[in-house]
């Protein structure tokens, strides 16, 4: 019984591997970052190849398949959690505040962020509508300003790419 439970948890701390290995492939894909996007692809592969090789040779052990369907969840799971804390990219956030728009802007603007001011109009009134671009990883310094000058202002974000010129904080 020994064997065929450290063969499943082989296979699964192989899928954990190799999924949480494809959950940053796809990001850095996603990113332009081909080489890097290449080499963790190549290591994947590899660890895939080894992790379903091991299944199919030993399908008489359903522990095996526990153990591979487990594996990719948590992989899954766990690339997911790498992804936020590496937080690459950028994100623009659309800040939206009846009342403290310019102040809120200032207060980018002291941080060192780019702000792009609009006027909009709410279900109550009139509202300033804020763009920001920022790192992701500046994400929660820039929120702070944010509720710092107004608690209640609507913050959205998106991931974008910056294509072409622009200032972005450095």
């Amino acid at each position: 019984m020994l064997p065929a439970i450290l063969s499943a948890l082989f296979i699964f701390f192989m899928r954990v591997a190799d999924m949480t290995l494809d959950t940053l492939r796809v990001l850095f894909m996603m990113r332009g970052r081909k080489l890097t996007a290449g080499v963790i692809g190549f290591m994947q592969a590899a660890i895939f190849v080894i992790a379903i090789s091991r299944v199919i040779n030993e399908l008489s052990n359903p522990l095996n398949i526990v153990g591979y369907a487990a594996g990719f969840g948590a992989g899954v799971m766990l690339g997911m959690v790498f992804e936020e804390r590496l937080a690459l990219g950028f994100g623009q956030m659309r800040i939206i505040s009846s009342a403290k728009g310019q102040a809120i802007a200032d207060a980018l603007r002291g941080g060192g962020y780019a702000v792009t001011e609009m006027s909009g109009r709410g279900k109550d009134g009139a509202v300033t509508v804020l763009l920001i671009t920022a790192r992701r990883k500046d994400v929660d310094h820039v929120q702070g300003l944010v509720r710092a000058a107004d608690e209640s202002a609507f913050i959205t974000i998106e991931e974008v790419r910056p294509l072409w010129r622009g200032f972005f904080q450095r």
